[in-house]
C-alpha cells in the first residue's frame, strides 16, 4: 500500500546561527527535497512546517523553516525524522521510492512462485539490491537490473521477476 508521507531523513545537527538544520536525506540526495515546500514531523501529516529554503552540503541538506530563526528554536528537531508529501514530490520515470518497495512480495514472473518479501534496498555501487526475507528463513540480495525485473504490479503489492538458475538456491 502507497503511503501519502514518506519519511525525508532525520536531522542531525544545527547549522549556523539562523535556525538553520542539516537533515541527512534518506532519498537519493539533498537535491531531490528542493522542489517541497513543505516538510512534516509526522507520519500522518502532523506539524508541518513551512520550507523557506533547502540547499545541499556535502551530501546534507541544509533546512531554513519558517518559524525557526533561532538555534534554540531549531533545536528541537535534533533527532526527528522529518516527513515528505508524495504528492509534492517529483520522481523521474521508471523510479520508486524505496519505501513503497518495502514488504512488497517477490514472485517468478513464468512460474509464479514466490520468494519472499522485500525486508530492504540497498545501493552499494549503483545497481540496486533487493534483500528479500525468505519465507524459509535467512536473506537472499537480488540485483535490481532490467535483464531480472519482469515488473511490479503494485495492485497486487508484488515485484514479478526473471531469476537465473541458482538465484533463489540455499
Amino acid at each position: 500500500m502507497r503511503k501519502k508521507y514518506l519519511q525525508a531523513g532525520e536531522v542531525v545537527a544545527l547549522h549556523g546561527i539562523k535556525g538553520e538544520v542539516k537533515l541527512y536525506p534518506w532519498c537519493d540526495g539533498p537535491e531531490f527535497l528542493k522542489g517541497l515546500r513543505r516538510l512534516y514531523q509526522g507520519g500522518d501529516g502532523a506539524a508541518p512546517l513551512e520550507v523557506k529554503e533547502i540547499r545541499a552540503q556535502k551530501g546534507m541538506a541544509l533546512l531554513k523553516l519558517s518559524g525557526l530563526d533561532t538555534p534554540e528554536q531549531a533545536r528541537q528537531l535534533i533527532g526527528k525524522v522529518l516527513w515528505l508529501d508524495r504528492d509534492e514530490a517529483r520522481l523521474p520515470p521508471g523510479r520508486h521510492f524505496v519505501q513503497d518497495m518495502i514488504g512488497m512480495t517477490v514472485r517468478d514472473a513464468a512460474t509464479g512462485e514466490a520468494y519472499g518479501r522485500i525486508k530492504d534496498v540497498q545501493c552499494p555501487a549503483g545497481t540496486d539490491l533487493y534483500e528479500i526475507s525468505r519465507q524459509e528463513g535467512g536473506t537472499v540480495l537480488f540485483p535490481a537490473v532490467e535483464e531480472f525485473l519482469a515488473g511490479i504490479d503494485w495492485e497486487k503489492d508484488e515485484v514479478l521477476v526473471r531469476p537465473i538458475e541458482g538465484m533463489f538456491d540455499e
